[in-house]
């Protein structure tokens, strides 16, 4: 437990040099963006996570305490990021939802959103494929469960980015559970480094001082797809996936903002905290 609450305060403390230096760099670079506010704010301030997770991992590499299924989640966040970051800075939004950008493929379309898609379906069956609880018994079944499971999260956290510290709330309020029914198999030297990371971004994202854009949003959802992966049984595994349909389902046909304006609870919570 020590090494875990080390790992998470030198996430904290790396996010927060990362983020000194990349919010100037992408201030002066022009990649910003109008938030709700009507505010120029920087955009893709989420690539921090992947960084300082890996910066944090080298650490761990020098201890010799670096398990080789880290590589495997390294390389999950690194490419969501950067096919966030795509769409964070070439992206229109002409083009909205599953079905619209699916809509435009077949049209002869490629939009960055039906990249991110594909792409990140690409990357979730990745995942599911070398699940190191599953890669000596592959079952076909767990690794199509899988990639909805991994493929889904990180579409709905993407979904929940349209406010400060929405999509952060989202990413704890989603862990807890996932970590209660894990019933201790949760890798926490895993998922400490980034966990630092986005309990220091918080604060600023509260303040809407940054947006973490597609290039951070598509971390957490990764992050909580893939704890679900690696340390739920496939009865829970089956009951989130079908949550997740369930709220997708809703999202198509309903704006989730308005839902939220108009349920007292759930506005109470998303401005919680908010400046």
């Amino acid at each position: 437990m020590l090494l875990v609450i080390l790992a998470l305060l030198a996430g904290l403390g790396l996010e927060a040099i990362a983020l000194y230096y990349l919010l100037n760099l992408l201030q002066e670079s022009g990649a910003v963006k109008e938030n709700y506010l009507g505010q120029e704010i920087p955009v893709s301030a989420g690539i921090s996570f992947p960084l300082v997770t890996m910066g944090i991992y080298l650490l761990y590499g020098i201890a010799g305490r670096f398990d080789w299924h880290f590589h495997i989640f390294l390389l999950g966040i690194m490419t969501i990021s950067l096919l966030g970051l795509i769409d964070d800075m070439l992206g229109k939004r002409d083009v909205t939802g599953f079905k619209g950008h699916f809509k435009a493929l077949f049209k002869g379309r490629l939009t960055t959103g039906g990249l991110k898609a594909l792409a990140g379906g690409g990357i979730a069956f990745y995942l599911a494929l070398t699940n190191p609880t599953v890669i000596n018994n592959i079952s076909v079944g767990e690794v199509i469960l899988d990639t909805l499971l991994i493929a889904l999260f990180t579409n709905m956290l993407n979904l929940l980015d349209l406010r400060p510290g929405r999509a952060i709330k989202g990413f704890l309020f989603f862990l807890i559970p996932i970590v209660i029914m894990g019933l201790g198999n949760i890798e926490w030297m895993l998922i400490a480094p980034l966990l630092g990371a986005v309990l220091y971004y918080f604060v600023i994202d509260l303040r809407a001082g940054a947006m973490m854009g597609d290039a951070g949003s598509n971390v957490l959802g990764l992050t909580l797809g893939y704890l679900c992966v690696i340390s739920l049984g496939l009865l829970p595994r089956l009951f989130i996936l079908l949550g997740l349909l369930a709220i997708h389902w809703y999202t198509e046909k309903y704006s989730l903002s308005q839902t939220i304006e108009k349920v007292r609870v759930l506005k109470v919570l998303d401005e919680l905290g908010r400046g």
